[in-house]
């Protein structure tokens, strides 16, 4: 099998020749901490908002480059707003639908602050309409890297709402004292979601993944009532709209997502990632799941992949393709991302154990 093969046959629960291997997300340190294992020609250090097309060239083709030498089987690109930073702040960026970030060395820019906080505000909120620029990663890599399957992900219904809002205790506080005015945004970032899900299409995306967590590690982050008035609905119109393009899409959330699981399957996603060790079992994940999603998941990223040994990386790699390889459905990632924490030559180890013990029939 080639690596589009692979990853698009374990989404389809079906068993391939070996496990396919991916991750979510890199960062710019993250990347250059990989990529310093394979290559010395790196560009420097900075947020990519403040990179020159010449040297977001290079770090992506860094990426790209890890990606072939490690056979990873698909790489997935992000959903590019327009930041910019702010005159005369220090840490502060803003996107061109008005939301403000907080600009940090240690992860992606974070939400804090938007031009929505009430009702009222609705009526002045500009409609959300994707540009194309947005696509500009998907656009690069979809053409550079035409043997293997790209991913676009994008934040959803709560994510963007959200983030629109500038804070997400803002947007939960709102759902008790609110619930219309939450229902209100929920149809214009769904809407935009939906939008962007189309685009990416267009562009070249094979597999779409819906980020935004619901959850934190003991319990989801809101009632499992709650979600299914204010986003389940809403996820179900955004995978509708892959579905019938004949896309295949994924969510993505940390945490305990029992309460609202068998919710995530009914409203029709192709696969969960990643299932946070810390919050659930892999293991029993893939009993409920079988036969309805692919498994996506969970070399620890908390403290295995930033702290530990090689040698502990690969034992963790091979006993996770012991407990839920078998039988296929099943993709190795990280249990969220490669953070700026995470041990290049971790990452390096847990690829390559998959490769070398994920190969079927499983005999780990």
């Amino acid at each position: 099998m080639n690596n589009r093969e692979r990853f698009l046959a374990a989404l389809k629960l079906g068993q391939p020749d070996r496990v396919p291997i991916f991750d979510l997300g890199f960062n710019e340190e993250s990347i250059l901490n990989v990529g310093k294992q394979f290559t010395s020609d790196l560009p420097p250090l900075k947020p990519m908002l403040d990179c020159t097309i010449e040297e977001l060239v290079k770090l992506f083709g860094v990426q790209i480059k890890f990606t072939r030498e490690l056979d990873l089987d698909a790489m997935n690109t992000v959903f590019f707003t327009g930041r910019k930073r702010i005159p005369g702040s220090k840490d502060l960026a803003q996107d061109r639908y008005g939301i403000v970030y907080k600009v940090s060395k240690h992860g992606e820019p974070f939400p804090v602050d938007g031009p929505v906080k009430e009702p009222g505000d609705l009526k002045k909120f500009k409609a959300m309409i994707p540009d194309h620029a947005d696509f500009a990663l998907l656009q690069y890599v979809r053409g550079t890297l035409p043997e293997r399957v790209v991913l676009l992900t994008l934040p959803g219904t709560f994510r963007f709402s959200w983030s629109v809002m500038g804070a997400m205790e803002r947007l939960l506080l709102n759902y008790v004292i609110n619930p219309n005015f939450c229902l209100e945004l929920a149809r214009i970032t769904t809407d935009f979601a939906k939008a962007v899900v189309e685009v990416a299409i267009k562009e070249g995306a094979e597999v779409i993944i819906v980020e935004g967590d619901l959850a934190f590690k003991n319990n989801t982050l809101m009632s499992p009532d709650q979600y299914r008035k204010f986003i389940k609905p809403f996820h179900r119109e955004i995978v509708e709209t892959a579905h019938k393009q004949g896309i295949p899409i994924i969510k993505h959330t940390d945490g305990n997502i029992w309460p609202i699981l068998d919710d995530l399957l009914e409203v029709g996603f192709d696969g969960i990632h990643p299932i946070q060790p810390q919050s659930m079992d892999i293991k029993e994940v893939k009993e409920r799941l079988k036969g309805k999603a692919c498994v996506l998941g969970n070399i620890d990223c908390t403290y295995l992949l930033p702290f530990g040994t090689k040698e502990d990386v690969v034992e963790s790699v091979k006993d996770t393709i012991r407990k839920v390889a078998p039988g296929g459905g099943y993709i190795l990632t990280s249990s969220n991302s490669i953070h700026p924490g995470c041990k290049g030559e971790n990452v390096v180890a847990m690829f390559e154990a998959a490769r070398k013990y994920g190969i079927y029939p499983i005999q780990v």
